[in-house]
């Protein structure tokens, strides 16, 4: 399932571009969060890998900058994806006063973690951890419903 959603509350830039209030961008937990932050312009699928994203969204999300965007890419990534150039790439694209990202916890993919750290702090964006355990799903990846609430409130 792809889900981009588009909000109609605008504000006129300097350049008349449209600035949305809020993007989120990235994958399933992305997608989770967007279900509470329902006032999102959404780019992001469920499986979405951080070269995949940048290959079919970049474009249409580097498009408008955002008060506030959402990222959580890097989680489905595997050997042979670059992923802290991927990100890197989707970061010089986004435009966003509030960057926020998701972290995927040291434990999960210390590399990715690590590059999600690397990447952001060269932008002066924040990394939210992963929510606490008694906030994961079964399946130990994905957050409950008030996981992702809790990811959504610490993005506002």
């Amino acid at each position: 399932m792809i889900f981009v959603k588009y909000c109609t509350n605008e504000s006129k830039s300097l350049k008349k571009t449209r600035m949305f209030d809020c993007m989120i961008i990235g994958d399933s937990i992305a997608v989770g969060v967007s279900h509470i932050r329902r006032e999102c312009v959404v780019h992001a699928k469920s499986g979405w890998n951080s070269e995949r994203w940048n290959k079919d969204y970049l474009a249409a999300a580097s498009a408008h900058p955002a008060q506030t965007v959402i990222i959580s890419l890097g989680a489905n990534d595997y050997k042979g994806i670059n992923t802290e150039h991927h990100l890197r790439v989707m970061r010089a694209a986004i435009k966003g006063k509030r960057v926020f990202w998701i972290g995927i916890g040291p434990d999960r993919k210390p590399a990715v973690q690590a590059a999600i750290e690397k990447v952001a702090g060269e932008y002066g964006d924040t990394v939210l951890s992963r929510p606490d355990r008694a906030l994961i799903s079964a399946d130990g990846v994905h957050p409950t419903y008030n996981g992702y609430k809790k990811l959504a409130e610490q993005t506002k």
